[in-house]
This record gives C-alpha cells, structure tokens and sequence, in this order.
C-alpha cells in the first residue's frame, strides 16, 4: 500500500487519536471509529468527483443507507490511523464501498501490506438529489470513475452480524 494507494487509486485518510476519543475501557470508542470512517468516505467522494463543488452545482450527494463495522482491536490514545477505501461496486443510483482502519507508526507512515486492520466497515450508499429527496443516476463521468475504481471484495465484506439464539 502506498500514500495514494495503487490498489484503489484513492489516497489513505489519516487521522490520530485524540484523548477525548477514549471510553471509560482506556481505547477508541466506538463513536470515533465511526467518525474516522466517516471523514474516510467524505475523501473517498472528494477522489471520486462528488466533492463540495459538485454537491452544490448539481444538489446531489451520497447518503449513507446501511453499514456493517467490525471492531478487531483496541486503538489507543494519540495512534496515528491510515484509512484504506475501496469500491466493490456501483450501479447506476448506488454504490458499494470498504474501508480497512490501520494503525500506523507515525502520522505518514503506510502501514505494511501484511498489516491486519484495526477496525473495518462496509457501506451501501446511494445517490441521492437532496432537492427531490430521491435517489437518482450519477452523471456519466463520475459513475465512469465509479466503475474504474472497483476492485475485488476482501474475503470479510458481506458478512452479516452472527445470530444469537433467544432464550426459550
């Protein structure tokens, strides 16, 4: 993996752990993991052409429909974060993307290519033209760029959360 990641062809989001991001168990929680993937798709949309100027020439954005996330380990106080997105896929109102959290050993390191993730998340966003309040097609240009940029689904994406039995 590299700064602007030639897997994907979108740049790592980057993020440090601030103090008022722990919980009362000492790490990240959960909140701040979401607020980083967060931050994530916003400089995915910002790679794939759907940035503020076209947000406000055209009064279309992506909203978030579904997410699954997974927490995998503790993050600290003051670790530096490197968020990895990929597209899985996107059709002509929706798209399907990934982002893998790492930790990493300074603000602008790239984290190893067998490095495991601290957290994940895999989301399901549409397109949405918020003066109808609709879903509609994305212009030709960014569902082309859409299209360029999807890649194979890592091995944990759609996955769904484990049943647990109710009690009889």
């Amino acid at each position: 993996m590299t700064e602007d990641d030639t897997t994907t062809g979108l740049p790592l989001f980057r993020a440090t752990v601030r103090p008022e991001w722990i919980d009362y168990n000492g790490h990240m929680s959960e909140a701040f993991y979401v607020l980083v993937f967060g931050y994530a798709t916003d400089a995915m949309m910002i790679g794939t052409g759907l940035h503020a100027g076209y947000r406000e020439s055209t009064g279309c954005s992506l909203y978030t429909v579904e997410s699954h996330l997974r927490y995998l380990r503790d993050v600290p106080v003051g670790a530096h974060l490197a968020v990895r997105t990929g597209l899985l896929g996107a059709d002509a109102k929706k798209v399907r993307f990934v982002h893998e959290m790492y930790v990493a050993g300074a603000p602008d390191d790239v984290p190893d290519a067998a490095a495991e993730p601290v957290a994940t998340g895999e989301l399901l966003a549409l397109h949405v033209d918020q003066q109808a309040g609709r879903a509609v097609p994305f212009p030709d240009a960014v569902r082309e760029r859409l299209d360029g940029l999807v890649e194979e689904a890592p091995e944990w994406a759609g996955r769904s959360i484990a049943e647990v039995p109710a009690p009889r």
